[in-house]
């Protein structure tokens, strides 16, 4: 991704480097009740088979996340499978985390346009997300629904702990 200036707070989406690991690690472990546990590692990994992993920052500060894949990735979440089973041409976030300290600044909004862009540029049909509703989220649920979300499916993950909601927003 070309870096880019996105708004008057300073804040820039960029591709994260290896120099953005700890601070992406550290943010997923914040926010692990919504998330699957990711160390360096299983990091290390998804960037391999990630269509994008990015980051935004601002003042010279990590405050964001977000990485998704492709279709036809060699992804083994369940979501995302379920995902590759019903739909043949999308995009998958499979997870975007604010910092708690820069929640409520917009972070999620501009890495979200951003990517609802970069899928626009490069044919993607749909944008697909899971959103857990056992526990609940619904601060995500709002946020999702605010960029056109619906749900197409639902399912049990975690061994029966968590159930999700499969959702997808077309494009075009």
């Amino acid at each position: 991704m070309e870096t880019k200036k996105l708004s008057a707070n300073d804040v820039v989406i960029r591709d994260a480097t290896p120099a953005d690991y700890a601070e992406i690690v550290r943010m997923n472990e914040e926010s692990v009740q919504y998330l699957s546990p990711m160390d360096l590692d299983r990091l290390k990994v998804l960037k391999k088979e990630s269509d994008l992993l990015w980051v935004a920052e601002r003042n010279g500060v990590v405050e964001a996340f977000i990485i998704a894949f492709r279709e036809g990735a060699e992804y083994d979440s369940v979501n995302f499978q379920w995902f590759e089973h019903h739909f043949d041409n999308f995009l998958y976030v499979d997870r975007v985390v604010v910092d708690i300290a820069a929640r409520g600044a917009g972070l999620g909004n501009l890495i979200y346009d951003a990517v609802f862009d970069y899928a626009r540029g490069n044919s993607v049909a749909r944008i697909t997300a899971e959103i857990d509703i056992e526990p609940a989220n619904p601060l995500s649920l709002v946020f999702h629904e605010k960029y056109g979300f619906k749900e197409v499916g639902r399912q049990e993950v975690a061994g029966g702990t968590k159930i999700v909601s499969l959702q997808a927003s077309q494009l075009g």
